[in-house]
């Protein structure tokens, strides 16, 4: 279980950036994330998401948090023109090196997604954002705001990411730990990464739960309206403890079985 510390949860954006410059390190060595196999298929997307994106050739993307960018570079391999952008400037750097590694076009730009401001130059036809970014984001209204602001006209986000149910438990899955509903932030201390556990390097981290009614409701208040909804009963990173492999990509927690939700997918239009 994560260390927990009374660092002051106001330099959450400082601590967090910190945080990703450190993971980026050790994520792109990672047999996790596999950047060699990446190299050759160039893509990363999983059956999941390409079934919610569709056909998105020639389509104008902008992928928020984007990482160290194989999803982004995986959108451009399906047609797409992509911007991808994410405050860690080692992640940034890493991605337009790859991009030029691999003769690809995809924009990357570090900006903290509350700063980013590209509404006046860009009309986005889908903004695009997956897995494990929701809870690093303090204020979900603000982050719709700027999404709204981003996208054209009949326009659309698409949000797929790891269940707020999960983040109620322990480690082992084999307790509850942490509420359901939470307006306070949690800050811990943890070793490694959930893509490189045998790393010995400690990051500190600050990140926020938020139920899946507090963001239907950040975007519906900024005037998204809600055309599709699901809630899967996997998870296609086997990143979790206790995991067991039922099909390709597909993995879920052994001992709860088919009992909680692991992954959903939102659908907002403009």
């Amino acid at each position: 279980m994560a260390e927990k510390s009374n660092i002051d949860p106001e330099n959450w954006l400082e601590i967090n950036k910190k945080s990703w410059n450190l993971r980026t390190g050790m994520h792109v060595d990672s047999a996790f994330y596999n950047l060699k196999g990446f190299k050759k298929s160039k893509n990363s997307l999983h059956s999941l998401e390409i079934d919610l994106l569709g056909d998105i050739q020639n389509e104008s993307i902008l992928h928020l948090q984007c990482h160290f960018g194989m999803d982004s570079l995986s959108l451009e391999g399906m047609g797409a023109k992509v911007t991808g952008i994410d405050f860690s400037d080692e992640a940034i750097n890493f991605a337009q090196n790859l991009a030029k590694e691999l003769e690809m076009q995809t924009e990357f730009i570090c900006a903290n997604v509350y700063d980013f401001e590209l509404a006046k130059q860009n009309s986005f036809n889908t903004v695009f954002s997956s897995y494990g970014i929701v809870g690093w984001l303090p204020d979900l209204k603000k982050w719709a705001k700027v999404i709204h602001e981003n996208l054209a006209e009949k326009g659309r986000f698409i949000l797929v990411h790891f269940h707020p149910a999960l983040w109620m438990f322990n480690d082992y899955f084999n307790e509850i730990e942490y509420s359901y509903f939470n307006d306070e932030p949690y800050i811990e201390i943890t070793k490694g990464s959930y893509a490189d556990s045998s790393n010995n390097k400690k990051t500190t981290s600050i990140w926020w739960s938020h139920s899946l009614s507090e963001i239907t409701m950040a975007f519906l208040s900024e005037g998204f309206s809600l055309s599709n909804f699901k809630e899967y009963n996997y998870s296609p990173f086997d990143c979790f403890k206790h995991t067991t492999r039922i099909g390709k990509d597909k993995y879920r927690i052994k001992h709860l079985e088919q009992k909680i939700p692991m992954v959903y997918a939102m659908v907002f239009e403009k």
